[in-house]
């Protein structure tokens, strides 16, 4: 548990700080539309998947966060669910689709957090984790930021969240824009 829980402080304005700003690459990473269950992991508030614009999907969103969870709730079409990523309480390969949002590097178990994404996505689906791009100066300092504020942050490299997956069924792409970095991960089996 960290020493402070920042995110249930920052519940309430979360959304209006942070927003939602790449509606559209999120859509085009995940494959949208589909049919099917797509997953949050650590998706706060909810303030990425209320706008991602997917009918037929169900869409469930995951976080520690209790005071997070709560303004979740109150988002139609978002069903939610308090929970750590590192042990996710769905069944293998649940999900269509599992989506990851600037939220890696505050979880503590990194890998575990990976297998535990994995190990929901259905054959056929896909892993997208967006995250700030550490091999960048802006970055950096970010993550010096979070260390001052005392937050549990671990910033990797794209390709270190990429070889997570290394010698699994898995087809692997990297994007970047801007600070941002995107990790694909197409499930083969």
């Amino acid at each position: 548990m960290p020493l402070l829980d920042h995110f249930g402080i920052i519940a309430p304005f979360y959304d209006r700080v942070f927003g939602s700003t790449k509606i559209g690459i999120w859509q085009r990473a995940l494959d949208l539309p589909f049919e099917g269950l797509l997953l949050d992991a650590a998706g706060g508030t909810g303030r990425v998947a209320q706008h991602l614009g997917c009918p037929l999907c169900q869409v469930i969103v995951a976080d520690a966060s209790f005071q997070m969870v709560q303004e979740t709730q109150n988002k139609p079409g978002l069903l939610a669910s308090t929970t750590t990523i590192e042990k996710l309480p769905f069944s293998d390969c649940s999900f269509e689709r599992v989506l990851m949002v600037d939220a890696l590097h505050h979880v503590v178990n990194q890998r575990q957090t990976c297998m535990e994404m994995w190990r929901v996505l259905k054959p056929g689906g896909r892993l997208v984790i967006e995250e700030p791009d550490i091999e960048t100066v802006f970055v950096k300092f970010l993550a010096l930021a979070e260390k001052i504020l005392l937050m549990r942050s671990h910033f990797i490299s794209p390709a270190r969240i990429a070889s997570i997956f290394e010698g699994l069924p898995a087809e692997i792409n990297i994007t970047r824009q801007d600070n941002i970095a995107w990790v694909i991960v197409e499930r083969l089996d």
